[in-house]
């Protein structure tokens, strides 16, 4: 499974999946989408894999279709009023080893042919998690500082997204707070946007392996919040 590149027709695959969102032209056209998403997808887990060590050895890469790096293309439409069968895009999502779920500390990667980014933090964590997190930054302020301001993560990411934060400041939190607008959020990431032209080259792996080494600092902080080691 040797990564070579996402190839042309992954992306195409997506495009014609979105024009054909039902269960029988996937069922027609499940060779392809072994051979042009599944694959490639594979080869970057297991090429990620030495990378993501050198950055932590607390995060997985597990080139598994189920059970490992690759979410599964297939929606839970029981409680969306979309019942298209299929996501139209591929998420990699290379989680903490303590971490059940995506709302673990995780890197990730997304792959639509209009959208492709990568990154890593917490998404909407649960509220004990949550609260650790806003404990650690209000008791920590200049080391949570220093995350936000290294060289990497400010070249790389700038900031924080802004995610769907709070209208208020959380409970035991003044509205004066210097961190207020870190304490309000109910997410913490960052992503970095990339391209389909990006995405086809062999060094696509050490691109995202820079980009998440740049996220290291902030990564950190809030694994040591949620008692994960990084």
């Amino acid at each position: 499974m040797a990564f070579t590149g996402f190839p042309k027709d992954f992306f195409v695959f997506f495009e014609d999946l979105k024009a054909n969102n039902n269960r029988d032209w996937f069922a027609d056209n499940k060779p392809r989408y072994e051979t042009c998403v599944a694959e490639p997808c594979l080869g970057f887990i297991e090429a990620l894999g030495p990378h993501l060590q050198d950055i932590s050895p607390h995060f997985l890469a597990v080139p598994k279709k189920v059970g490992g790096s690759m979410f599964r293309i297939y929606r839970d439409t029981r409680f969306s009023k979309d019942k298209t069968p299929y996501k139209t895009h591929a998420g990699l999502q290379f989680r903490h080893v303590l971490g059940k779920d995506a709302h673990a500390p995780g890197f990730y990667l997304h792959l639509d042919p209009n959208d492709i980014f990568m990154g890593g933090g917490l998404w909407k964590p649960p509220t004990p998690s949550l609260a650790k997190i806003r404990a650690r930054i209000d008791e920590k302020p200049k080391e949570w500082q220093a995350a936000l301001t290294s060289d990497g993560f400010v070249a790389r990411y700038e900031t924080l997204e802004e995610g769907d934060p709070l209208k208020r400041p959380p409970r035991g939190f003044s509205d004066d707070h210097p961190l207020l607008p870190d304490l309000k959020k109910r997410s913490f990431f960052m992503i970095r946007k990339a391209t389909p032209k990006q995405a086809m080259r062999a060094d696509f792996v050490d691109h995202v392996a820079h980009a998440y080494a740049d996220a290291a600092p902030v990564m950190e902080f809030l694994c040591k919040a949620v008692d994960a080691n990084f």
